[in-house]
């Protein structure tokens, strides 16, 4: 185990929470110890987002990630896991981008794609993120709950530790 200096960030406490608001619709939140516009930032930077948002444990990996945040811009990940036989793509458009404060987009890569929607509010320098995704049916985010229990909360840890380390990393410069 490392051990931590005493004026050395720390991760929260509070942990990535999940709760289904109706048959079509999940939310997910977590607070950051980090301002919004840093959160906003590693959500919207490629070269950052590559860094946290795949789950180690999933042994995937993230070949490529474009991403243009405007309104009417697009993005397109596409992942390599060793269970598949060829890389998959997650693709679609931001229909609103309202810098450090919320983003909207759709998911393309099938008919049951939802459509995600990402807050930051920030307060006392820490965010709170709230992800809701609208599917077009119960029976679509049915399929899609299955594995978003697990990985969406180690996929935030991935993104409140990358937080940390950048931040350590700024006060040393």
């Amino acid at each position: 185990m490392v051990a931590r200096r005493e004026n050395e960030p720390t991760p929260l406490s509070n942990r990535t929470k999940s709760e289904r608001k109706s048959e079509r619709e999940v939310v997910i939140t977590r607070t950051f110890d980090a301002p919004a516009r840093l959160v906003f930032e590693a959500w919207t930077t490629p070269e950052l987002f590559k860094r946290w948002w795949v789950p180690k444990s999933s042994g995937a990996t993230l070949l490529s990630c474009e991403q243009d945040v405007r309104v009417g811009g697009s993005y397109r990940l596409e992942f390599a896991h060793p269970k598949a036989t060829a890389p998959m793509a997650f693709f679609g458009r931001y229909l609103e981008v309202v810098p450090n404060a919320r983003l909207v987009w759709t998911n393309e890569e099938s008919k049951d794609g939802a459509v995600t929607t990402v807050t930051f509010e920030e307060k006392d320098g820490k965010t709170l993120l709230v992800m809701r995704e609208l599917y077009p049916s119960k029976e679509a985010l049915d399929v899609a709950i299955e594995g978003m229990d697990e990985a969406m909360p180690e996929t935030f840890g991935q993104l409140d530790e990358f937080l940390i380390a950048r931040d350590a990393d700024a006060e040393r410069t």
